[in-house]
């Protein structure tokens, strides 16, 4: 297959191949990522396949708006505080999922992993797409790629469209699982201070 490079401004054409099943690489506030349209397995095997994945480990579902977050997961009082702190922004919370929610969605785990990017092409890519299933551009166990031309030279011929770009900063976002317990699992630019601040932990 030929891998096309795309800009920003031909969202519809980015759309279109999304809503055809296929993977689609671009740049976020964070690192570049891989992305599918929600709602399809096939179309989620493809990024497993690509990154050479363990399919026992989840994909982030990305969100647009805050309020859509409680049709895919239980959202507690202290996620609410998370949620209204930093989203959009770059953090993703491990919550745990309804169970309208396919376990093969969550490799097989009661939780999901949720992000509302804070990116203008992204967010306007999720409200005419709907939701996506999105991780990072890179094969599995190799460093995020952040550039367009990096992913180009990674993915070529392996999937369909890649959106110029260049991401302004090189980590992931950080990782807050909220249960019964509060914990970071990985630690991105948004910190355990500020988290703290906002939890109010003691």
């Amino acid at each position: 297959m030929n891998t096309v490079l795309v800009e920003k401004e031909n969202i519809e054409k980015v759309v279109k191949v999304l809503q055809q099943g296929e993977v689609v690489a671009f740049p976020t506030e964070t690192v570049f990522g891989l992305g599918v349209k929600y709602g399809n397995l096939t179309y989620l095997d493809k990024i497993y396949e690509l990154k050479n994945r363990d399919h026992s480990k989840a994909v982030t579902l990305m969100l647009s708006k805050k309020e859509d977050i409680e049709k895919y997961a239980y959202v507690s009082d202290q996620a609410k505080k998370v949620i209204n702190a930093f989203m959009p922004g770059m953090i993703t919370l491990i919550l745990k999922k309804k169970k309208t929610v396919d376990d093969q969605y969550t490799a097989g785990l009661e939780t999901i992993g949720i992000r509302i990017p804070d990116d203008p092409f992204v967010l306007d890519l999720l409200n005419q797409v709907g939701p996506m299933l999105v991780t990072s551009a890179n094969i599995s166990g190799k460093p995020a790629l952040l550039n367009d031309k990096d992913v180009y030279q990674e993915f070529n011929h392996k999937i369909h469209l890649i959106v110029r770009g260049k991401c302004v900063n090189n980590l992931a976002s950080t990782v807050l699982q909220v249960k019964e317990n509060v914990e970071i699992l990985r630690q991105g630019l948004i910190t355990k201070e500020q988290i703290e601040e906002v939890l109010q932990w003691k």
